[in-house]
């Protein structure tokens, strides 16, 4: 696919149905691929919009929609600020929790654009640290993240 034009903003409350229709086919996506490791909830849209909407107005959060020039939101990215975890030995650090795009913007340069504009977040916050998980199939996008400076540190193993 040809690199098209993107923006990457905060995301708004107008974004929220988006938002929760992109979160539930991470989800989807998740739970397809280890269904014995990963819930999908009931309704598990519905529940992401609200979450969202309460994210939206959490200075920890940072939630940011990646929207083409027709003004379609195509992209995600989900982080928070989060404190000291003794569980995980981790300092303070920003988490990122989702990202996604669109599987019919893939190959656009979506991703790339949403990891830009998280990363400049993440240093204008002062952000020693990031973590992230992604699942070990997931090669596309480790590449990505690679790009960006992450490296492997851990690697989850379930049982059951």
């Amino acid at each position: 696919m040809e690199p098209v034009a993107i923006t990457v903003r905060p995301a708004t409350e107008d974004d929220l149905e988006a938002l929760g229709r992109l979160a539930g086919a991470l989800v989807r996506m998740h739970h397809d691929t280890d269904a014995r490791r990963f819930v999908l909830p009931d309704d598990v849209e519905k529940g992401y919009r609200w979450w969202f909407r309460k994210e939206l107005g959490n200075a920890d959060a940072m939630l940011r929609v990646a929207v083409d020039a027709a003004g379609s939101v195509v992209g995600y990215t989900y982080a928070r600020s989060e404190p000291q975890d003794w569980n995980l030995l981790l300092a303070p650090h920003v988490a990122l929790h989702d990202i996604l795009v669109d599987p019919a913007a893939r190959g656009a340069g979506v991703g790339e654009a949403l990891m830009t504009a998280f990363v400049a977040d993440v240093d204008a916050r002062g952000g020693p640290r990031v973590v992230l998980h992604t699942m070990v199939s997931n090669e596309r996008a480790q590449r990505l993240f690679a790009k960006f400076g992450f490296r492997p540190t851990m690697l989850e193993m379930t049982r059951g």
